[in-house]
Order: C-alpha cells, then structure tokens, then sequence
C-alpha cells in the first residue's frame, strides 16, 4: 500500500496561516473608507477589531468541545468556508442592511469564526505530519502567518494605488480565493492522525490537573501579550521615529514588526536541528525585554522604531515554541491541549496592549511609560521558562 504524502498537507497548513492573516489584517485597512463610504463613525468601526478578535477567543473555547466530534477535516473545511464566505459578505451585507456597521459586523463574525478554528486546527494538523524535526517545521509554519501579513499590507497597498481604494470589494473578493483554494485542497490531501490509534486525549479536567500545563500556558498568555504590546502601538513608534502621516506609519510599523518576526521564525524554522529550544527561548525572552527598554528610554524616535524591529524578531520564536514544549511535555494533549493555548496566547494578545495603554493614560498618554510596564511579561516569560527547566531536571 502507498504511503501517503504529506507534503501537500503541509503546503495547506501553511496557507491555512496566510488566511488568518487576511481575516485579520484586511479590513483594518479599510477602517477610513468605511468611515467615508457608509457614514459610521471611527469608535464603531475600530469596535469590528475587539469583535474579531473575541469571537476568536469565543471559538478557542468551543472548539474543545465539538472538533473531536465533528472531525478534523470537517472543522478544517468548515473554517476556510466561513472565512472564504466573511470577506465575501464584507462587499454585500453592508449595502443590504439598515444600518451598513450591522452588516459588516455581521461579515466580521463569520470570517473571525473561521480564523479562530484555524487557530486551533492548523498546528495540531502541521504537528501529526511526519516530519524530521517537528520544532523546526512548526516555527516553519507560523513564519507563513508573518508573510501574510506583510503580503496583505504591500499587495493591498498596490492595488489601491493602481485602481484606486475605491474598488476595496474587488480586492477583497480576490483575497476570498485564497481561502476558497485552500478549502478545495483540504477536501483532497491526507491527515494524519493526530494521536495514536485507540488513545484518546486529555479532557480539559485532566490537563488542569497537571503543573507544567499552567506553566506552559502562562508562557502562552505572555507570548501573546509580549508580542502585541509593541505590535499594536508599532504604527505609532513609526509615525513618530520618521516623521510621516499616520497611512504611512500604519504601514511602516506593523509591516517592519511582522517581518522581522517572519525572519526570526523562519531562521528557527531553518537551523532549528542545531539549536536548543528552550536556551533559544529563553535568549530571545531576553532579548524582547531589551528591546522593550531601547523603545521606551532611547533619546531618539528612530532608534525606538529600530527597537519595535529588535522586539518582532525576539518574540518570533515565542508562540510556535510554547506549542512545540507542550507536544512533548504533554503526550496525548490532543484537542482541547491546543485550544486552551490558543486561548491562553489570545488572552495575552489583548491584555498586551490592554496594558500598554491603560499605563500611557495614566503619564499623560506617554506610550514610552507603557512598554516599560509591559516588561513584566517577557519577566514572567523568562521566569516561566527557569521553572520549566528545574521541573525538566527534577
């Protein structure tokens, strides 16, 4: 009988990344043009981000519940249709509603349905491949969601200065077929499974039950939040260093960040086999804390810009690490294992800049007093990772 190939599998997984950067980072684009087109106001329309994003976590959490259930394939297709049917809806729903903020909202929730399933999904799928080196390819893979990042900014960009922004529901039914492509191929290329045959995984109840599972998931919650404290205010280091319009420093940041974190998880992705995760971790846990410091005490603007870079290309390793600890340190973790640190990651993504910003209010809206106060997750990353050493040694 003939082996299945796993290759085109991996292919897909990888694209499975680039699509959730599409249903994040499209629309933000567009926040100006909604303004202008529809007549909504700028707080309503930034509220589509905090909609994104909490349904993702709302289906982190479900998903422990019904993906065993349903099947991994089925989840898999069901969450590329929904976000290959969101950025469709984006163009219809908002001339068809009342009230045109109901309809993007309405878009919104599906295609952040979809890109919360494929949080879940796509590293449990990447992590069943037979591969030489599971750590390396699973830095591999969360390097694609980089990548799409940076792909969605430039090419978006392109096009709305060769056909004008106002044909953004043009491009976003362009941007639909990349999901649309990667449902067709999940319909055809082999999974494997995911544990062994006959085992079963940890339930929720038995994970929490277990130390190193809240250590891992507090390094989990302080990736994410190490990680989107500077992401999300990178716009604004950008706009100050060099001088330029917000359009361009929204640009510059965000793209400068998510490239150098692209770079540092495709480095892990390609040496990996030479290096210990965990030192590796633990260096680069180091080195987001430095970073953190050359951004709020520099004297100069341009050298906090060059620190928000020194942070995207620390943090890189972080995310797709903690998974890569948590296969090996939790045996059998299945479902629910990755969508409570899916959650947990998700949790630190919000409470990053939650932070950041909170603490800037309070010093008159000073963002240098904020990234200092988040230096106390990539402190608490670092401590994480000295316990989960001694635990490892005992």
């Amino acid at each position: 009988m003939k082996k299945p190939n796993y290759q085109n599998t991996i292919a897909a997984c990888f694209t499975g990344c680039v699509v959730q950067a599409i249903v994040n980072n499209f629309a933000p684009l567009l926040f100006l043009t909604f303004q202008k087109s529809y007549g909504i106001s700028l707080a309503r329309i930034t509220a589509l981000v905090t909609v994104n994003f909490g349904v993702q976590l709302a289906v982190d959490m479900a998903s422990a519940l019904f993906v065993d259930r349903i099947g991994y394939r089925t989840a898999m297709l069901l969450a590329h249709g929904m976000s290959t049917g969101g950025l469709l809806l984006l163009t219809v729903l908002p001339g068809l509603t009342a009230d045109p903020f109901i309809g993007l909202l309405a878009a919104v929730i599906i295609y952040a349905m979809g890109g919360g399933l494929l949080e879940v999904l796509v590293s449990p799928i990447m992590e069943a491949c037979p591969t030489k080196n599971k750590e390396k390819a699973m830095s591999l893979l969360h390097s694609f969601y980089c990548w799409g990042h940076v792909a969605v900014v430039v090419l978006s960009t392109l096009f709305f200065t060769m056909f004008g922004i106002e044909n953004w529901k043009i491009l976003a039914r362009l941007w639909a077929i990349v999901p649309l492509l990667n449902f067709l191929a999940f319909t055809r290329v082999p999974l494997a499974p995911i544990l062994p045959e006959g085992e079963r995984g940890l339930t929720i109840g038995q994970l929490a039950q277990k130390k190193v599972f809240w250590l891992l998931a507090l390094l989990m919650l302080c990736a994410g939040a190490s990680e989107q404290a500077v992401s999300q205010w990178a716009s604004v280091l950008a706009e100050k260093g060099l001088g330029v319009t917000k359009t361009i420093g929204d640009l510059a940041g965000p793209m400068f960040f998510a490239l150098m974190m692209g770079l540092s998880r495709m480095f892990y992705g390609k040496y990996g086999d030479r290096i210990d995760l965990r030192r590796f971790m633990a260096a680069s846990g180091a080195l987001c804390a430095a970073s953190y410091l050359v951004i709020a005490l520099a004297p100069w603007p341009a050298v906090s810009l060059l620190g928000c870079g020194l942070c995207g290309l620390s943090v890189g390793i972080l995310w797709p690490g903690t998974f890569s600890i948590a296969c090996v340190s939790l045996r059998g973790g299945g479902t629910a294992m990755f969508a409570l640190f899916a959650l947990a990651g998700d949790i630190g993504c919000g409470s990053g800049p939650l932070l950041v910003g909170t603490v800037s209010g309070f010093f008159d809206d000073s963002l240098k007093a904020g990234i200092l106060a988040a230096l106390i997750f990539p402190a608490a990353l670092l401590a994480g990772l000295v316990l989960l050493r001694r635990g490892r040694k005992a």
